[in-house]
C-alpha cells in the first residue's frame, strides 16, 4: 500500500513539474520564414487592464499594427477559447490587431473574490464597450471591428446596439437568437437521428429532457453531459469532426503555453465552481434577440456552420433576414458546425480577403463622399 501511494505521489510531481514546464505565459511571438522573430511593428503581448473596476486579462497580437483592430469577444459567456486559436492558429492577425479579451469571471479575469453579482449580460456588455474604448485610445483608431462567438454574441451584438460609434462593423460565427427553442430544436433532431439508428441507449438518456417546456428545461438540457456526449457523436457540437471535450477542449487548455499554471487552473476553476453560479445562461435562455435588438446601425456580417445545433443554424439565418442593419450578409460554412473559424480557417480567411474588409472600405469611402 505504501509503496502505491509513493508512486502515485511521484507521478502527481512529475506531471506537476510537466504542466509548469509548458507553462511559461506568454504568447507566442510571430516569426518569419526563417524562425526569427519578427522585430517592429508586430505585437504579441498579455496585459491586464482594469474594466468596469476589475481586473481583467486581454491577449493582444498583431503581424502589422498599421491593420484595423479586430475585439474577439469569445462565448460560453465567461469561458475563453484563446487555447483553441493557439492550437488551430486561424490567423486572425494577418488582417487585425487583435484582441482576445477574456471576459470577467473567466480565465485570466477571474479571482477568487468575484463578485457573483456583477456576473450579468447587462456588466459584461458595459465591459465589452470599456474594453474598445481602450483599444480606440490605444491603437488611435476611430473605430474598431468586433468578431464574437456563440454566448458571445449577446455580449457583442448588445454593445453595438448600445455604442455604435465605436464599431466599424459587426461579426458574428453562430449568432444566438432565441436560445431555449435552440435546445429544444437541437433535442428533437437527436432524438430522431436516433431513432433511426435504433441506438436504444441515446433515446434512453435523452429521454430525460422530453418537452422542454420553459426555459428552465433548456437550461437543465444545456448544461447536461449527456447533451454534450450526444451531440458530438452526431458531429452537430462544438466542431463537426471533436468526437471528444476531453482530448479536443480539456487537454488543450493544459497545453496552451501563454498561460501560467495557475491560469489554466483558473480556467477551469471557474468553470466548474464559479460560472455556474451565476445567471449567465438563465438570461440567454430568457432572451429572444429578434424582438429586443430588431436592427443595428452598422455593417453586420453572419458566419454559421451548415451542421451547427449548439446554435441552431435556422434560427440564426431567420434573425438575420429579419435584423436591420445598413448592409448585412450570411456565409454558409459547407464543412462545419458550431466553430467555423477553427473547423475551415482558410475559407474564414478568403471571406475576410474578398467580402468583409472590401465591404468595410467601400461603405467607409460612401460615407467620406
Amino acid at each position: 500500500m505504501a509503496t502505491v501511494l509513493i508512486l502515485f505521489l511521484g507521478f502527481i510531481f512529475v506531471l506537476v513539474v510537466m504542466l509548469w514546464l509548458i507553462s511559461p505565459g506568454h504568447p507566442e511571438a510571430f516569426r518569419d520564414d526563417q524562425g526569427n522573430i519578427l522585430k517592429g511593428g508586430s505585437l504579441s503581448e498579455k496585459v491586464f487592464v482594469s474594466i468596469g473596476g476589475v481586473q481583467q486579462g486581454m491577449f493582444i497580437k498583431s503581424r502589422n499594427l498599421g491593420n484595423p483592430v479586430l475585439l474577439y469577444v469569445h462565448g460560453g459567456p465567461a469561458f475563453p477559447n484563446y487555447f483553441l486559436i493557439e492550437k488551430f492558429k486561424p490567423g486572425l492577425e494577418d488582417y487585425f490587431t487583435v484582441c482576445y479579451w477574456e471576459q470577467r469571471g473567466g480565465g485570466l479575469s477571474y479571482s477568487p473574490g468575484m463578485d457573483i453579482k456583477s456576473m450579468t449580460l447587462e456588466q459584461l456588455t458595459s465591459d465589452a464597450i470599456e474594453v474598445s474604448r481602450y483599444l480606440c485610445k490605444r491603437f488611435g483608431k476611430e473605430k474598431i471591428f468586433i468578431l464574437a462567438h456563440s454566448g458571445g454574441t449577446p455580449i457583442a451584438l448588445s454593445a453595438v446596439k448600445r455604442a455604435p460609434e465605436h464599431f466599424c462593423a459587426y461579426i458574428a460565427m453562430a449568432q444566438i437568437s432565441n436560445q431555449s427553442e435552440s435546445e429544444k430544436r437541437a433535442l428533437e433532431f437527436m432524438q430522431k437521428e436516433f431513432t433511426a439508428r435504433k441506438d436504444h441507449r441515446a433515446l434512453e438518456a435523452l429521454a430525460e429532457f422530453n418537452g422542454l417546456q420553459d426555459p428552465s428545461d433548456a437550461l437543465a438540457f444545456h448544461q447536461s453531459m449527456i447533451r454534450d456526449k450526444y451531440m458530438h457523436a452526431l458531429g452537430i457540437g462544438t466542431m463537426r469532426n471533436m468526437k471528444s471535450i476531453v482530448w479536443d477542449i480539456f487537454i488543450p487548455s493544459w497545453e496552451c503555453r501563454a498561460y501560467t499554471l495557475e491560469e489554466k487552473i483558473n480556467i477551469w476553476r471557474s468553470k466548474f465552481s464559479f460560472l455556474h453560479k451565476t445567471n449567465l445562461q438563465t438570461e440567454i435562455m430568457a432572451a429572444n434577440y429578434p424582438e429586443s435588438i430588431p436592427g443595428i446601425e452598422v455593417p453586420v456580417f453572419f458566419i454559421s456552420g451548415k451542421y451547427d445545433l449548439t446554435v441552431n443554424f435556422d434560427l440564426s439565418f431567420d434573425y438575420f433576414e429579419r435584423l436591420e442593419a445598413p448592409y448585412k450578409r450570411f456565409f454558409v460554412f459547407e464543412h462545419s458546425a458550431h466553430s467555423p473559424l477553427f473547423e475551415e480557417s482558410g475559407r474564414f480567411r478568403e471571406i475576410l480577403d474578398h467580402e468583409i474588409l472590401p465591404a468595410i472600405e467601400k461603405t467607409a469611402s460612401h460615407r467620406q463622399e
